[in-house]
């Protein structure tokens, strides 16, 4: 019995080494030499950081792009969805109330041409990005707000449509960035 104590603190000690130490020193060396440094990629303006270009942020103010609604509230440190299907009484009524609240803003619009991804968060509830047709659907209402012409803000849009492997996308903190610096 001794002998097997002794195998057993043996190993508890190794694996202690090898899981506590080793391996943690490990990912923090892989994450070093990732993009940002292990620290995320950051967005700066004027040598000051706006925000994380992989963590969606809140815009409410009618001269900014909205991105996706968070269930979250756009907390990183608490990522989460919302777990509400929809047949679910409470998150229709929340649907309903992010379609009237975007109807208030951009009349002329109907109920059918806004995009999902406006209205419904996203699994993560952090998601940085829109898809192309939740940006050109607030081209109005920004270029009024601004007073610049839509076609330069629709130009602006397009400018920032990313077409990875899956569905095109656009970042809605860069498009607000190149959106400030619109004369």
């Amino acid at each position: 019995m001794k002998k097997n104590l002794v195998i057993s603190l043996k190993l508890t000690l190794v694996m202690i080494v090898l899981c506590a130490v080793l391996y943690p020193l490990l990912i923090a060396g892989i994450g070093k030499m990732s993009p940002g440094g292990g620290s995320g990629e950051t967005l700066e303006v004027n040598g000051k950081v706006v925000g994380y270009e992989k963590i969606g942020q809140k815009f409410t103010e009618d001269r900014y792009f909205w991105g996706r609604p968070s269930a979250v509230d756009y907390n990183a440190a608490g990522s989460a969805g919302s777990n509400k299907g929809p047949s679910n009484s409470d998150y229709l009524k929340l649907v309903q109330d992010r379609i009237d609240s975007f109807l208030v803003h951009h009349p002329g619009v109907i109920k059918s041409d806004i995009p999902a991804d406006l209205v419904t968060a996203s699994g993560s509830g952090l998601d940085p990005d829109i898809s192309p047709a939740s940006a050109l659907i607030q081209v109005k209402r920004i270029a009024a707000v601004r007073n610049l012409p839509e076609e330069s803000v629709k130009a602006l849009v397009v400018k920032h449509v990313e077409m990875p492997l899956g569905p095109s996308k656009v970042n809605v903190l860069k498009l607000n960035i190149s959106l400030d610096g619109l004369k």
